[in-house]
């Protein structure tokens, strides 16, 4: 069996060794790495710089062996706030493009950061390993099944570094959760679940409006077909609009299922069912705002998702989490880099910290000293071929879990799923859903 300290070190693959002045206290192990060479330093290009986007280019440009040299937007007030914040931190301006194919034949940048709304992950990967770029994508991996298994071809067919951000697969506390569970602390386990809450305001009607004159909206609106602009769209709430967004099932849903499957050691599910609706506020919002997905793999284990986007109340002491029941008890995890096991009467066994804080209530970036590890292994991997901690075969699975529950949800049935391979069986509506329609010359193949 393998031990916790060898699971440890494999799988943190060196991340445990960095070091962030002024934000991460700096270990003996990282003070006696050498800096890297100007010459080793990874050229990044971010693109969707607004939100999330922002964060991750806050945080590459205070990476050591980073040089954060190229944004992209296609609206021009997100892109301006992101160079200033760049420079402010480095020095340096990093070159601005506003159209991701110029941004794209850029040829100062070894490896592009993709952070754009849900309908653009796919495409813009694609788009960019073809381009010969490295590739970090946010999560959910893509908009539906189908553009998983092109993403996953494209990345053999490039043979490019792409990881996704599921930066919980490189945390420490939470490798050290999982090995628990391999070794077998809590028994044999079979039954997980995960859940998210939140106390989301109404997003309203919305009316037709002016395009602000500083959006593109023709490339924001990328791959999808076309619509008119309305007040209510941007720059958060189309996650909730099934023509570009996922719902909170992929938007928080995603990082969670991810645990639970990593957790459970399984993969396709066998069986997924969701019940649910828009059931707090009468307005645009398209998706449920109250679900439960559970997913059946096959006779070795089970779990599901709750997620309550209109009611913020904690579940087992937390708004966010994933918990393992096994034969002698189960084990915790709130969402930070932290876990707990309790006996079956509930008796704290053993309780783990984190040095490093999460913020929850912090959609932009609530965990920005642990992300340091997760950039790390995706440099560390494009340096030197070490194992990524979320290879974009596993991000692509956990991602089409929690897409297969809102099929589900969309059809109003449990839908019957082929383990090796993902796909809906013997459904034909349900199969409408597993890929979506484009607009003509945006088509993911």
């Amino acid at each position: 069996m393998t031990s916790r300290r060898n699971f440890l070190k494999t799988a943190l693959a060196g991340g445990a060794a960095l070091t962030l002045d002024g934000m991460m206290p700096r270990s003996a192990a990282a003070a006696m790495q050498p800096s890297p060479a100007p010459s080793d330093r990874i050229r990044v290009g971010v693109i969707g710089v607004n939100s999330r986007g922002f964060a991750l280019a806050t945080g590459f440009a205070k990476m050591p062996g980073c040089r954060v040299t190229a944004l992209c937007d296609c609206d021009l007030q997100a892109l301006e706030r992101a160079r200033v914040q760049v420079r402010s931190l480095t020095g340096k301006n990093p070159d601005t493009f506003q159209d991701i194919r110029e941004f794209l034949e850029y040829k100062e940048m070894d490896a592009v950061v993709i952070a754009m709304p849900d309908h653009w992950h796919a495409k813009a990967a694609i788009m960019a390993m073809e381009a010969g770029k490295h590739v970090y994508l946010e999560k959910p991996t893509s908009y539906c099944p189908a553009e998983n298994e092109a993403l996953m071809a494209a990345a053999r067919r490039t043979g490019k570094v792409i990881t996704a951000g599921n930066q919980r697969r490189s945390w420490p506390n939470i490798i050290a959760a999982i090995q628990e569970i391999r070794e077998g602390s809590i028994g044999r386990v079979r039954y997980a679940k995960t859940w998210y809450s939140a106390n989301r305001p109404s997003i309203g009607r919305g009316k037709p409006a002016p395009v602000p004159a500083h959006l593109d909206w023709d490339l924001w609106q990328g791959p999808a077909p076309r619509t008119e602009f309305h007040d209510n769209y941007i720059h958060y709430n189309w996650h909730w609009f099934y023509r570009w967004g996922t719902g909170e099932a992929l938007n928080n849903g995603t990082h969670f299922v991810d645990i639970l499957r990593w957790g459970l050691d399984v993969e396709y599910p066998t069986l997924v069912t969701s019940v649910g609706g828009r059931f707090r506020y009468d307005d645009d919002w398209e998706f449920p705002d109250t679900q439960m997905i559970t997913f059946q793999f096959g006779d070795k284990a089970s779990g599901w998702w709750e997620g309550r986007s209109c009611n913020s109340t904690p579940s087992d002491g937390a708004g966010l989490g994933v918990a393992f029941y096994g034969e002698n008890g189960a084990l915790f995890l709130n969402g930070g880099d932290e876990y707990k096991i309790v006996d079956m009467k509930g008796g704290v066994i053993k309780e783990v910290k984190s040095e490093y804080p999460f913020e929850p209530a912090n959609v932009i970036n609530p965990c920005e000293k642990l992300d340091t590890f997760h950039f790390r292994n995706w440099f560390d991997a494009i340096r030197t071929g070490a194992r990524l901690n979320s290879d974009i075969r596993n991000a692509c699975i956990s991602t089409q879990l929690v897409q297969l529950g809102n099929i589900a949800q969309r059809v109003g049935r449990s839908l019957r799923i082929n383990p090796e391979n993902g796909h809906i069986l013997d459904d034909a509506e349900a199969m409408r859903y597993y890929s979506r329609h484009y607009e003509p010359g945006w088509e993911v193949e």
